[in-house]
């Protein structure tokens, strides 16, 4: 069973959130909260696996609140928001979510996203991923790689450059032609050795060290 929490000011949201997840019979919501300062705590007590996380809220916002739980690794992050704006989306994947959507997404797409990752995987809206991309495009790659990638192995550096890519850890494994298992630990490895707390965070330096 997936748990879940959910972070929004707003009681019909969070309503609206609940309804569409409880479709699902693989995912239970634990929790919500109506504020930054107390997603946080809950995270801590209840040790979710996904937080559905709003940006715009009282007190400790989206922003500051993904990053505390992220950091302390209570769990994953999936930023869901009505606002698309470059800020929010860069400061939230910088804080380390593992996913931004906007909350337009169908329901199939949420419960999707929530699965997977639960599972390990990174997920961005299309209408980011482009804003994305094309962010990085825009932007000379460095002269100098960040030190931390001098400490990965050959194969740790396919798998940050697949990261880059976007590559699911069923298409790393596809890839690298090793199992789905293997794949998910080379990905926490990678992590744990650059310091990122989401995948995408990793895909993010990838794209910065012009590796990816």
């Amino acid at each position: 069973m997936i748990r879940v929490l959910l972070a929004d000011d707003h009681a019909a949201v969070r309503a609206g959130m609940r309804l569409m997840l409880e479709e699902a019979t693989d995912i239970e919501i634990v929790g919500e909260a109506a504020d930054g300062a107390v997603a946080v705590r809950q995270a801590s007590a209840l040790r979710p696996d996904v937080v559905l996380m709003d940006i715009r809220m009282p007190g400790t916002d989206g922003i500051r609140a993904t990053h505390e739980i992220t950091a302390a690794g209570h769990a994953d992050v999936l930023v869901l928001t009505t606002f698309d704006l470059d800020d929010y989306l860069f400061g939230a994947l910088r804080a380390g979510a593992a996913g931004f959507l906007l909350k337009s997404v169908e329901p199939s797409t949420l419960i999707d996203a929530v699965r997977r990752i639960a599972a390990g995987d990174g997920i961005l809206a299309p209408e980011v991923t482009r804003r994305l991309l094309s962010a990085f495009a825009e932007t000379p790659a460095p002269n100098t790689a960040p030190a931390a990638l001098d400490h990965l192995t050959d194969r740790e550096h396919d798998v940050l450059a697949a990261l880059g890519r976007g590559l699911s850890n069923a298409d790393l494994a596809g890839e690298l032609a090793i199992t789905e298992a293997t794949a998910k630990t080379h990905v926490s490895r990678v992590l744990a050795k650059l310091g990122c707390t989401s995948r995408v965070q990793a895909a993010i330096l990838a794209k910065e060290a012009g590796i990816a």
